[in-house]
């Protein structure tokens, strides 16, 4: 236990509530695997009246003003600006990245509720002149869709559930938030700050459970109009499946296997260190635990022994340790099977003929550490190639000619983030717009920002999220034609 780390509670039908019939669980710090205290988590009894209360929680906010909406989840994001400290403390606690990352992702948290605070006031209508006599008008506007069941990932514990939070009440709905068990305390920390923003309490529901158990329960529940969920391409295909039964809009932001093409021109001199320094930075990022992370490494054959090389150098170079520690960069695997899930593609592509170059093993220390891992020449039936292996794992591959390493990259069915290196202003066009990906980062690995949208093609989702885009995904369009009465 710490005292940095809140006493676990639900927020269900207007307050908290740790006595719950579900039972209980603990929380585990990833850096030590020591008990950070015991969430509570919902039985069928606490999931009915969350989806009751998000009923009456949407009937009272969709009549709240566009504009005080705005300013409700600006003072919102203001608070959770002036609680960074705390709440990064408890996100690296139970999540296990640095100190550092974590501040970046709660302010960045901030910034997402801002931009959808903003849009709130821009879900603008049109008017359609009519075409016959005796109709007066024709108004095509925008509505909340409804009461939302929102299921996030554990890998960014306040970021996911804030691009949630922030569109639905942007939008006029009301939220059933279902955090990661792994990781519920710093998305406490969240609602709390929408609740002292203003936000009604019935609006916001926080419940955690056993995931089948809850995800069929609130999809099934007739008050829940839309499903909104961010997970791997295999929990997002049930959902999906589960919320279509009940014709409910749904949004899946899935998993990836980003791919990275570096052209001939960046593979000298600085413009190789410039793309190796972003390269392990983002590879590495949150111990490889990002859903648009790097992983597929496309190098120009002649350069790939001097760029593995380096690739190797740099990462093994890394200084693991806990989030808590300054010095740290990379932290632990956010649990325990995540390093057996490791070993299994080690274990696959070793046998399967990849080279290994750096890595491969579990640390032996307290906690769920694993080192960060490089790989060459690995053959297209190996996991790693076919599966997204979401850690600290990264495959280097040479490629003869630009449009046979565009091939390569889209040659999977995960098409979420892809990224190319290059000076070449062609080049750079033929890479953006030949490769298949919701999003495609050119000469960076910043695809995702709080005015963009976040979403993937093929397997990797349905729908965006952020920007504008995401903001429309939890509205209704609605016609509404007045005619003369005579």
């Amino acid at each position: 236990m710490t005292s940095s780390y809140p006493s676990l509670a639900l927020h269900v039908a207007g307050q908290w509530t740790d006595h719950t019939s579900g039972g209980s669980r603990p929380v585990v710090n990833p850096a030590t695997a020591m008990e950070l205290g015991l969430l509570p988590l919902a039985g069928l009894a606490e999931l009915a009246a969350a989806a009751e209360s998000a009923q009456r929680g949407y009937l009272a906010w969709r009549r709240v003003r566009p504009h005080e909406r705005y300013v409700i989840l600006r003072r919102a994001a203001d608070l959770l600006r002036q609680r960074v400290d705390a709440v990064a403390t408890v996100l690296t606690l139970e999540q296990g990245k640095p100190l550092s990352e974590a501040r970046r992702e709660v302010t960045l948290s901030a910034d997402i509720i801002d931009f959808q605070a903003e849009e709130a006031k821009r879900l603008y209508g049109r008017a359609v002149a009519p075409r016959v006599e005796g109709i007066l008008s024709h108004t095509v506007t925008r509505v909340p869709v409804g009461p939302v069941a929102a299921f996030t990932a554990w890998n960014f514990p306040v970021n996911l559930p804030s691009r949630k939070l922030g569109s639905a009440l942007a939008a006029g709905c009301s939220v059933v938030i279902k955090p990661a068990e792994e990781t519920p305390g710093s998305c406490m920390l969240l609602v709390q700050c929408f609740l002292d923003a203003g936000v009604p309490a019935d609006a916001i529901n926080l419940v955690c459970g056993d995931p089948a158990q809850v995800s069929s329960f609130l999809i099934g529940r007739p008050e829940i109009a839309k499903v909104s969920v961010t997970g791997s391409v295999a929990v997002g295909k049930l959902l999906g499946v589960q919320a279509a039964a009940h014709v409910k809009r749904f949004t899946g932001e899935l998993g990836g296997h980003a791919p990275v093409i570096v052209c001939e021109d960046m593979c000298e001199g600085g413009a190789m260190d410039f793309v190796l320094r972003q390269a392990v930075a983002a590879k590495y990022r949150n111990a490889g635990q990002v859903c648009a992370s790097p992983i597929r490494f496309y190098v120009p054959r002649a350069h790939l022994g001097t760029f593995s090389e380096r690739f190797s150098a740099a990462a093994k170079a890394l200084r693991l340790g806990p989030g808590m520690d300054a010095a740290t960069q990379m932290g632990p695997l956010s649990h325990a099977r995540r390093i057996e899930d490791m070993e299994r593609f080690v274990d696959d592509a070793i046998g399967l003929g990849a080279r290994l170059l750096t890595g491969g093993h579990r640390v032996e220390r307290p906690g769920f550490f694993f080192e960060p891992t490089v790989f060459a020449d690995a053959p297209a039936s190996t996991r790693l190639m076919q599966q997204e292996p979401f850690g600290p794992m990264a495959v280097i591959q040479p490629y003869d000619t630009l449009e046979g390493a565009i091939g390569q990259a889209n040659a999977l069915p995960y098409a979420l983030g892809a990224y190319a290196f290059t000076r070449d202003l062609h080049a750079a066009h033929q890479l953006g717009e030949g490769i298949e990906a919701g999003m495609v980062g050119i000469n960076h690995f910043g695809v995702s920002q709080p005015e963009l949208p976040f979403g993937g093609h093929k397997e990797s989702g349905l729908g965006q999220e952020m920007g504008a885009e995401g903001l429309l995904h939890y509205t209704e369009i609605k016609t509404i034609t007045v005619g003369t009465p005579f």
